[in-house]
């Protein structure tokens, strides 16, 4: 069986963030051509920059806007003419915004006097751009990207989901439930694929540090837990938090020949977080 990604071309959305470029350099290890797409256009071209010195092989950095059709169409133009036909895509675009986040994790009687803080005072404009973000920000560049494997009737995609998607975590509603329509996006997708050589599978992580939640789990002076982050270790059996790196691993299964008869799963990549119970 092939499990050869060398040569390959890999589409990687938000790869100016900390988790998808670390994937775009584990595919680049491989052998593979990575098109790295972030709003951020200066962060994934000095990124394709670094890439193509450290291994050797080609990647291109483009701007683009995974909530716009027409900026997705004109980077897969440049991608096209500049790698070649896209082979895999990682939909890795996504976060959170504090307009859809409440303060506090469960109301209580005192909080009656203050709605703001809990589930009432989350503000329409948080949850949409939230969903426009994670959802539509998978679902757009899929649309795009997709066109070139289902001509040749092969490839794979990768979406990345969150551990909120299984058991929503307090706080942020609006980010948890639209993991969720990732998973179920996942799943739906892959069956309508299924006959055409493409396969839809999805990466869960469980908590690792990123820029965006860093100080919501450390302390920013003294760099010891915060309460939030002490619960999170203490229900991860394996009592820390993951790295990019570690994601490494279930990305190259996915993509590569030896899960050539997996299609739609979500797998976890979490410590054993949603294996236990808190018992």
């Amino acid at each position: 069986m092939n499990t050869n990604l060398s040569h390959k071309v890999a589409v990687i959305t938000g790869a100016g963030g900390v988790i998808c470029s670390a994937m775009a350099r584990s595919l680049a290890a491989m052998g593979v051509k990575t098109a790295l797409l972030d709003i951020n256009s200066v962060a994934v071209e000095k990124l394709a920059e670094d890439i193509e010195s450290e291994f050797k092989v080609i990647s291109v950095g483009v701007g683009a806007n995974v909530l716009n059709k027409e900026s997705l169409q004109h980077a897969k133009e440049i991608i096209n003419s500049k790698l070649g036909s896209v082979d895999y895509l990682i939909n890795g675009a996504g976060g959170n915004s504090p307009l859809a986040t409440s303060s506090v994790e469960q109301m209580l009687d005192s909080d009656l006097e203050n709605l703001d803080e809990t589930f009432f005072g989350m503000k329409m404009e948080g949850f949409d751009k939230v969903f426009d973000l994670n959802f539509k920000g998978t679902l757009l560049p899929t649309m795009v990207f997709a066109t070139d494997m289902i001509d040749k009737k092969e490839g794979s995609i990768v979406n990345v989901s969150s551990m909120n998607s299984y058991r929503p975590l307090t706080r942020i509603a609006a980010y948890s439930a639209a993991k969720a329509a990732i998973n179920n996006f996942t799943q739906w997708l892959a069956v309508h694929f299924s006959k055409m050589g493409v396969r839809v599978n999805a990466i869960a992580p469980g908590f690792l540090l990123t820029n965006q939640n860093r100080f919501l789990l450390t302390d920013e002076e003294t760099g010891e837990p915060t309460p939030r982050g002490k619960k999170i270790i203490k229900n991860t059996p394996m009592e820390r938090y993951g790295t990019p790196e570690e994601l490494q691993g279930t990305l190259l299964y996915l993509l590569s020949d030896w899960s050539a008869f997996v299609t739609g799963v979500v797998i976890p990549v979490d410590g054993g977080f949603s294996a236990y119970s808190g018992v």
